[in-house]
């Protein structure tokens, strides 16, 4: 805890510096290329010095954000009380709930207010804003240092999960008897685990005591924690370990999420004029998602569950998987749709002779892209929280910074998955010197069979999820509920 609450209290500190450097650029002519002639369109490059200023002030923002990120969540839950973190799911949905409603307001008002400030008023006010944001979101978490639960920092968690495998490993020849009583285990001073769990058996022998003059010091203390490890320490690598599987499904889900440059493109040659004068920017569209998302969020508890148990006659509450796999729905849903309104809009610009101006406007509302995005929207907040909520509560309180990490990490490892697979997709299609499905031309490429491939990939992620949910079996504080139900 101690150790999440400075990573808390210094990151902010970290991406002031990263956006201040990067304010620099805006109003420092030397660390800017010089502007562009007009008359001639001609545009100097950046200096060596020039380029490795920007990447570095982007570099430092982006180690402040992913720390922020990773910690503030787990942080935040760590400061419920223990009963209310074990034993009342409700409580907990609602902090993950608001905190996302709160991120998707700050998305919201980035995409609004300090883009209009940015394009009307300058960049050098536009990221001054921003500084100024960042040092008072530092004053706070620094004012609120006194009222933070502290605990005292463990020991390295990364450094015991690899003892659990190196141990598990150097004890592979051991024969684990079927009766648990008759092995010797070695517990934690304080820890409520007393017997390891029948899941991913292996790994127990990692904490088996074979010899108990060898193994253990006069203290109880284990003479060499690379030979033997603690019961804790194996489920906190077995818990790991049974949600990658639940974890991969979200990674496939971000490969949909990170599609950002086709929607613009659509966008652009779509009538988005709202009346006679008001016309919406191509970039703009995403506000819907978030709109959706933070719709969503802020309904769910005072009127979607409420709703749901009056139809049903019986109080509602959607599990955490329950929750997710809606999720997954939802982003098939959305990609699907992407692919039907793009398959219309080209058919329209061919017809309307724009094959070979992929800029022209073409007689199609930019209203149809609404419902792609606020299903994309939807989807994002319900995976999410889910997500979180469900690493979370399965993880150790001593996980709480990995459960809120792997999120994170997912979305990053879609990220790289979604270049490789328009990149793949890109290769395979213009082969032959055929137009290729992703072109810079949209309207001579198949950007309505490319999204049919992620709606494939989306449908096939959703029946793994279903598996892999089942196998998982219930959550912690479904057991109860579960053993009811298989009653007759």
């Amino acid at each position: 805890m101690l150790l999440k609450l400075r990573r808390v209290a210094s990151e902010p500190c970290l991406s002031s510096l990263g956006m201040f450097l990067f304010w620099l650029t805006s109003v420092i002519p030397q660390a800017r290329p010089p502007p562009c002639v007009a008359s001639n369109s001609i545009c100097r490059s950046a200096e060596m010095f020039q380029l490795f200023f920007l990447c570095f002030s982007l570099g430092i923002i982006a180690i402040g954000d992913g720390a922020i990120k990773s910690s503030s969540l787990a942080f935040g839950s760590d400061q419920l009380k223990r009963e209310v973190y074990q034993g009342n799911a409700c409580a907990m949905e609602s902090y993950f709930s608001w905190y996302y409603a709160m991120c998707s307001l700050s998305v919201l008002v980035a995409l609004t207010c300090l883009v209009y400030i940015q394009v009307n008023m300058g960049w050098a006010l536009g990221f001054g804003a921003l500084v100024l944001l960042m040092l008072f979101s530092t004053l706070v978490i620094y004012l609120g240092t006194p009222f933070y639960l502290k605990l005292k920092p463990k020991s390295s968690l990364i450094t015991g999960l690899l003892q659990v495998i190196v141990t598990s490993y150097r004890k592979r020849g051991l024969r684990l008897s079927s009766q648990s009583a008759d092995i010797l285990y070695y517990q934690k001073k304080g820890s409520a685990i007393v017997l390891p769990s029948e899941k991913l058996r292996f790994l127990n022998k990692a904490c088996m005591v074979q010899d108990p003059r060898v193994d253990l010091s006069p203290d109880g203390e284990a003479t060499d924690p690379w030979r033997l490890c603690t019961v804790d320490q194996v489920e906190e690598l077995k818990a790991l370990l049974k949600v990658v599987p639940i974890w991969l499904t979200g990674v496939v889900m971000s490969i949909n999420i990170n599609q950002n440059s086709f929607p613009v493109l659509q966008a652009t040659t779509m009538d988005r004029h709202i009346g006679s004068s008001f016309e919406i920017p191509a970039g703009s569209f995403g506000i819907f998602g978030v709109i959706s998302a933070l719709l969503w969020i802020v309904l769910y508890d005072p009127l979607i569950l409420p709703i749901a148990s009056k139809l049903t006659g019986k109080s509602v509450h959607f599990s955490t998987k329950e929750r997710m796999g809606f999720g997954l729905f939802l982003s098939f849903l959305s990609v699907l749709e992407v692919a039907a309104v793009e398959g219309v809009r080209r058919s329209i610009a061919i017809m309307e002779g724009y094959s070979d101006d992929p800029q022209g406007v073409i007689p199609m509302s930019a209203m149809w892209l609404l419902p792609q995005n606020s299903l994309a929207g939807s989807a994002v907040a319900l995976h999410a929280i889910g997500q979180n909520e469900f690493y979370i509560s399965e993880f150790p309180r001593s996980m709480s910074s990995v459960a809120s990490a792997l999120v994170g990490f997912g979305t990053g490892v879609g990220s790289l998955l979604a270049s490789f697979l328009m990149s793949t997709i890109d290769d395979l299609t213009k082969r032959g010197g055929q137009e290729s499905w992703i072109s810079s031309n949209i309207n001579k490429g198949h950007y309505d069979y490319y999204y049919l491939v992620l709606a494939g990939f989306s449908l096939i992620n959703i029946l793994y999820y279903i598996v892999c949910s089942r196998a998982y079996g219930p959550c912690k504080g479904e057991e109860g509920d579960f053993m009811e139900e298989e009653k007759p």
